[in-house]
């Protein structure tokens, strides 16, 4: 399983911000930005995905303003990249909102719409005019046609063709969005509506373009860096499944990129499933019926602009970056601190948090080696000072959450676990269903992960599913169990 940008789009980004990192950390930074998109395509270059090698360059230069933390649509044309990459530089806060859309590489997808083809034939039956309840479709000429201005797109034809002839055409952005938060304008023009978005970054993993970007924080990072700021790593637990290393060596790695220190999330992981085992069992002991997890930040999106009638239901529990970036805070009150990212959604609570100064995803770390020629396989290996269990290392696997309260839990108090592997319109559908009934026919503990596998397949991991996961659980092997961490008393 890979949730993950198509290949040749991927190499694209890592390319961007490999440049971009580069031109920082040398000694003309502007003109070296400036320059990137003649660079990766120079007069006379082969490698054109478009019409035209001026085309390419300016997709080109939009991918490198989303990489200095822009808002490609807000970008004016005449505008250099070398002053943009002057504001990048000299800025002290970032930008809101963590995607932009790449209009120039958008392909301009025809609407979606239910589409006779030419193996219609007009068959005596006519199974798709009788299913049909608006009306929509009529045979002329002994082929079906399609009134779009009545068709309701139900897809209900497509169904019963027996000729496979009738086909619905998707827009793959608009398609992959559970919350219908993306969708061409009057104009044409794909637009983000931020009122419903809940950062999922599905669209980003569908487009096949690779038009919608995550905006980078990764100059402000480094900026601090270079400029003596204490500056201390925050680490998801399923950043361990990611690069060929192990996580000793993977600190040290991160280490020679200039942090202070680094602490693995998994520490605050532990203090989630704490509290998160407490409430449960209050809650059932209360006379709730269910309760759902709180830890997925798509989720908890989800939640406020769309679902808000099963907050009752939803954990108060805080997520283990919060409680993380909170000791890590106190600790270090002077520090900046900069949570390493596997999604979209992670990066819009973080901005939300005022304990967590910058965001960095699995894909601007991998770039960030790269640039500097780090091979993470051959690091030394260093310690993390703050003890995790082996559940909190699992947070980053669906189903980890579930077992980790449960771990906690006393054998006549477990919790029945239903798990939601992935958001999509069937899922909310159910979670709006189990909000109005009170209660949950699957289970009184519900886990919702917006990714299908989890954390390790957000929109921003580097490594496929299967091997991630087999990596992470060789480093789940050698951990603590959560209960020699927290002690018996900690049993509920």
């Amino acid at each position: 399983m890979s949730i993950t940008t198509p290949k040749q789009t991927s190499h694209l980004k890592r390319e961007i911000l490999v440049r971009l990192i580069r031109a920082y950390l040398g000694n003309n930074f502007e003109e070296d930005v400036r320059l990137i998109p003649y660079q990766m395509r120079p007069k006379g270059s082969d490698i054109h995905f478009r019409c035209c090698i001026h085309k390419e360059r300016a997709i080109l230069r939009d991918r490198v303003i989303s990489g200095l933390g822009f808002d490609i649509e807000d970008a004016q044309d005449s505008q250099l990249l070398s002053d943009l990459a002057k504001t990048a530089a000299e800025r002290t806060q970032v930008e809101e909102h963590p995607l932009t859309i790449l209009q120039t590489a958008c392909n301009e997808c025809v609407p979606a719409r239910i589409h006779v083809t030419d193996l219609c034939q007009g068959c005596v039956a006519r199974p798709c005019v009788s299913i049909c309840r608006f009306g929509a479709i009529k045979v002329e000429n002994g082929k079906a046609h399609i009134d779009h201005d009545k068709c309701k797109n139900c897809g209900m034809c497509v169904q019963v063709c027996p000729f496979q002839a009738i086909t619905k055409i998707i827009v793959p952005c608009e398609n992959a969005c559970p919350v219908n938060a993306i969708a061409k304008d009057e104009d044409g023009i794909t637009r983000i509506d931020f009122d419903k978005c809940i950062s999922c970054g599905k669209c980003v993993s569908a487009c096949p373009f690779g038009a919608v970007h995550k905006k980078s924080h990764i100059i402000d990072i480094i900026k601090n860096i270079k400029n003596g700021k204490k500056v201390i790593a925050m680490l998801a637990p399923s950043i361990m499944g990611q690069l060929p290393c192990t996580p000793q060596q993977l600190r040290k790695a991160i280490l020679n990129l200039g942090f202070a220190d680094v602490v693995e999330v998994a520490f605050g992981a532990d203090v989630t499933t704490k509290n998160e085992a407490a409430e449960f069992v209050e809650r059932m002991e209360s006379g709730q019926e269910f309760m759902t997890t709180s830890c997925c930040a798509a989720y908890n999106e989800l939640v406020e602009k769309h679902i808000p009638e099963i907050k009752p239901y939803r954990s108060e529990t805080k997520t283990p970056a919060y409680y993380t970036a909170e000791v890590v805070k106190k600790e270090n009150p002077d520090a900046l601190t900069v949570f390493f990212s596997p999604c979209v959604a992670k990066r819009r609570e973080a901005m939300q948090n005022p304990n967590i100064d910058f965001v960095l995803n699995y894909e601007e770390l991998g770039a960030w080696f790269v640039a500097l020629n780090i091979q993470v396989g051959e690091c030394e290996e260093s310690k993390y000072t703050k003890e995790s269990s082996a559940q909190g290392r699992n947070y980053g696997v669906t189903g980890g959450v579930s077992s980790a309260v449960n771990a906690l839990l006393a054998d006549d108090k477990k919790a029945k676990a239903h798990i939601i592997n992935g958001l999509d319109k069937n899922q909310i559908r159910d979670l709006k269903k189990f909000a109005k009934n009170g209660k949950c026919e699957f289970g009184n503990l519900i886990e919702v992960m917006a990714c299908p596998g989890g954390c390790l397949g957000g929109s921003s991991t580097i490594n496929y599913f299967k091997p991630a996961q087999k990596q992470i659980g060789e480093y789940i092997s050698t951990s603590p169990d959560i209960n020699d961490i927290a002690g018996k008393s900690n049993r509920r």
